[in-house]
């Protein structure tokens, strides 16, 4: 049969067909699961994902045996037994750490130039071809059990060890560069689609692509930057929300790292004057990824941000969260209401998600339904309706909000209150019975009534529907591996307003610097909290007009915490400094 199709072309007949069939399919035809079996793990598929083998496996329909049997008479791969071998060291040498973890693959055995791999997904025949195209091998795979690739990939190539240099891999982008294009090219010439396709296929740039998005995970970066200018092209991370430069690739190479990015993400290659947006999806150390990109149109070039999203968050526990003690309290009795409105507040980037996503599965139970309305939706949680916004359809937080309340929840998520619009149906929604949480970008809890004021909410309608403000900030960590005590310096303890008698007896710590925090001094960040809960006297206040100061002082008399003495605590406890305070917490 010949294949008219190009994107077909190069690719084995078993490859097409697999692509044409869905797994169960493939069981089905081999007469090891009936349809309804397979109907009822593609339902707990679609509510749980997962793989689909794992759900038949765990159903009792079919055993792992049977699942390895199958693939391996289907595509006609040799069953592979790793879990006793010693993998020769000739073999693992030739894939580099990045592409292993990235790919979830290991190479078992290189013999008269055939290298032969296991995969934890078998049927993922597209990576075989791209093992090919990253180093010229000729590739064959093999079936072994899930479980055995994952281990191997664990133990031979291990995350604690040093990962493929980026310094190398500059020097391969710099040798594998294409010829005719010079320093800054990418500013005077405009390449056709097959040449930019060609450029983002270049083996060293794919392996250097992938290379930084593993270091970037590593690292616990939050944001990877890719960044054009006029005589040079800039990588670098965003780590406890401080850039750091990492790598300085080839110009040259930029558009070509920049389109591998957008063929990742499937985005328009071609389209290079309009802002994009799209996702990219990876297994990366065993754990589900995702990257969500973002290209802008510049000067010299297109500018590209990766927001890293590790699926993990979904499950955050309150433990993880920093809350104790008299805060965990409050919040654990918050979370008992009824109805009204909690509202998470801070500036971007302080953690307001996380936090919001710790209650949601705290209170995601069978007998609870919730809906969130978010953009976009950063995480996808088992058992909640999450709805993306779209405002190109039509899709806004109050458009969305109207239809959630005809679905009978009893909790709903509002991404962000942004407008008056939105900020009257979720206090409608809360004065119905329902519990309403929702994020706002203000200072501290007191201001966030002035906020809601200004939005063209009555004063009365936030006295009847808040329950609470939590207003939190993310402080840096002082680095365990170079920490030692210290002495505030005078300007910082009169900037706190701090006394001597405030800190006799109490001892502080700081971090010299050292390579486990890049010369830093801190090394991860935790969280701190401002809990201001509705009183009969702070309500009066709101109904009044009252002022920020006014409804401060209250709160404070009523026992609320402020972000500074929240941040003073973990500083009198050694975990953050002075400094850190001062910097992420206003005067009061």
């Amino acid at each position: 049969m010949k294949l008219k199709n190009k994107q077909y072309r190069g690719k084995s007949e078993p490859e097409l067909i697999a692509r044409r069939k869905l797994f169960g399919q493939i069981l089905m035809e081999m007469n090891l699961i009936t349809d309804e079996q397979m109907q009822e793990a593609l339902k707990i598929q679609k509510n749980r994902k997962g793989m689909l083998g794992d759900i038949l496996v765990r159903l009792k329909y079919i055993t792992s045996e049977q699942i390895q049997d199958a693939i391996s008479k289907f595509l006609g791969m040799r069953q592979v037994d790793i879990s006793r071998l010693e993998l020769p060291e000739e073999a693992i040498e030739k894939i580099p750490q990045s592409i292993a973890q990235i790919y979830r693959i290991v190479p078992i055995s290189y013999e008269d130039g055939i290298l032969e791999v296991a995969q934890e997904n078998a049927l993922k025949l597209d990576q075989l071809r791209d093992i090919t195209l990253f180093f010229g091998y000729r590739v064959k795979g093999v079936v072994c059990p899930y479980d055995d690739v994952s281990k191997a990939i664990e133990k031979y190539y291990p995350m604690g060890s040093k990962c493929d240099s980026l310094a190398k891999l500059l020097g391969d982008v710099e040798y594998g560069k294409p010829s005719g294009l010079q320093s800054g090219d990418h500013n005077v010439i405009d390449l056709d689609i097959e040449e930019l396709k060609i450029m983002a296929d270049i083996a060293p740039v794919k392996s250097f692509v992938n290379t930084v998005l593993l270091h970037a995970v590593k690292e616990g970066a939050s944001d990877i930057h890719f960044e054009p200018f006029d005589d040079e092209f800039v990588v670098r991370y965003r780590i406890d929300n401080t850039l750091y430069q990492k790598a300085s690739p080839p110009n040259n190479f930029g558009m070509g790292i920049i389109t591998r990015i957008k063929v990742m993400s499937n985005l328009n290659i071609s389209e290079k004057r309009l802002p994009q947006d799209g996702r990219i999806k990876l297994r990366i150390m065993g754990s589900p990824i995702e990257f969500r990109v973002s290209c802008l149109p510049t000067k010299f070039g297109e500018s590209v941000v990766l927001r890293i999203f590790d699926k993990g968050i979904a499950s955050m526990d309150f433990k993880n969260l920093g809350l104790e003690g008299k805060e965990l309290n409050q919040v654990m009795n918050l979370l008992r209401m009824p109805n009204g409105i909690i509202l998470v507040t801070g500036p971007t980037g302080s953690g307001k998600t996380s936090t919001l996503y710790a209650i949601l599965h705290q209170k995601n139970t069978i007998d609870v339904k919730i809906i969130t309305t978010e953009d976009p939706v950063e995480n996808e949680i088992e058992g909640i309706m999450q709805i993306p916004i779209n405002p190109n359809v039509g899709t806004t937080f109050a458009s969305s909000l109207r239809a959630v309340l005809r679905q009978d929840p009893d909790i709903i998520l509002v991404g962000e209150i942004r407008d008056e619009e939105t900020a009257q149906i979720a206090v409608q929604a809360a004065m119905t019975g329902h519990l309403v949480f929702s994020t706002l970008h203000t200072n501290d809890s007191p201001s966030t009534i002035s906020r809601l004021v200004d939005m063209g909410v009555q004063p009365f309608l936030i006295s009847a529907t808040l329950q609470a403000v939590i207003s939190q900030r993310l402080i840096r960590r002082v680095c365990l591996a170079c920490k030692e005590e210290y002495v505030p310096g005078e300007m910082v303890l009169k900037n706190l307003k701090l006394m001597p008698s405030d800190i006799t007896g109490k001892k502080f710590y700081h971090g010299v610097g050292c390579d486990e925090c890049r010369k830093t001094g801190y090394k991860g960040r935790i969280a701190i909290y401002e809990i201001m809960e509705m009183n009969d006297e702070i309500s009066y206040l709101v109904t009044k007009n009252a002022s920020v100061s006014e409804i401060r002082s209250a709160a404070r008399k009523n026992g609320m915490r402020t972000l500074r003495e929240g941040g003073l605590r973990v500083a009198y406890d050694g975990i953050t400094t002075l400094e850190q305070v001062l910097d992420e917490t206003v005067i009061e």
